[in-house]
């Protein structure tokens, strides 16, 4: 939809993805998944990345409304480019051919779906870069229940922080958007340091974003819950004065991991 998207392209370059897919192609890791990762770490989930070759998938320094809320859904992107009248009047006549209404930064969250997280590559603008105010703020809530990642600005931010979602956002400005125009919907997209990919599950924290590939999902966060479950054993008996940190840290004796196994009967995730 809109300039270089394809359903083709995407079920190409998704073509790991073990899990259904949305009518254009996007995958759909299950709400189940989603609801887990909200636990995950940013550290967690870097980890089982790099071991797989994923570097550049964490992006920092960002401006969060709402750190304390943790963010997690599949990723529908947005790329805009500084306008220039040929290009904008192709996509403001594709935009029609469609039946898109309003301007063009309310044309992605038309797409948006439950358990969905918005995306948007406006090449860090702020002054004019404005892609979301208050009216917007609540239309991508009410639509998606999750939040947003903006590589631009956003505006209303009183009214915005009466929204309860998460938003990454690198400022704030009272400007509403102009000088831009939509490239494409659902297309792979670059933010800050990152490649994100239409589908990928976009994990927030308070340190930031990371965006994790369709196919990792599951071992994302399997691989995190054992790391919790441990991690949990671990402090417990360093309360305890039981071992030491050299311990924990370390390699654990036949008795620690006898220890861990009897400990973990009792816990749940």
């Amino acid at each position: 939809m809109i300039g270089l998207s394809s359903r083709d392209f995407l079920m190409a370059v998704t073509a790991a993805n073990p899990f259904d897919r949305f009518p254009d192609g996007r995958p759909r890791v299950p709400d189940d998944l989603i609801e887990r990762m909200k636990k995950v770490t940013i550290e967690e989930a870097w980890g089982t990345m790099m071991g797989q070759g994923y570097q550049y998938q964490f992006e920092g320094n960002w401006m969060i409304l709402h750190p304390e809320r943790p963010l997690a859904g599949r990723a529908v992107t947005g790329v805009f480019v500084p306008t220039r009248p040929d290009l904008n009047s192709v996509i403001a006549e594709q935009g029609k051919a469609l039946g898109c209404i309003g301007g063009q930064n309310s044309w992605v969250i038309d797409t948006l779906q439950e358990n969905d997280v918005i995306v948007i590559d406006l090449f860090g603008k702020i002054k004019d870069g404005t892609f979301a105010g208050d009216n917007l703020g609540n239309s991508i809530y009410a639509k998606s229940k999750t939040g947003m990642v903006i590589d631009g600005g956003v505006r209303d931010l009183q009214r915005l922080y009466e929204i309860p979602m998460a938003s990454y956002v690198r400022g704030i400005d009272p400007t509403a958007i102009n000088g831009v125009t939509l490239l494409g919907i659902n297309i792979p997209v670059r933010i800050g340091n990152t490649t994100v990919i239409p589908g990928d599950v976009v994990l927030g924290t308070r340190e930031g974003v990371i965006f994790i590939p369709p196919h990792l999902v599951q071992e994302v966060v399997e691989q995190s819950e054992q790391t919790r479950l441990r991690d949990g054993w671990g402090h417990q008996r360093l309360r305890e004065k039981k071992y030491t940190p050299g311990q924990v840290d370390g390699a654990w004796t036949p008795e620690m991991e006898a220890d861990y196994a009897e400990w973990r009967k009792t816990q749940t995730l």
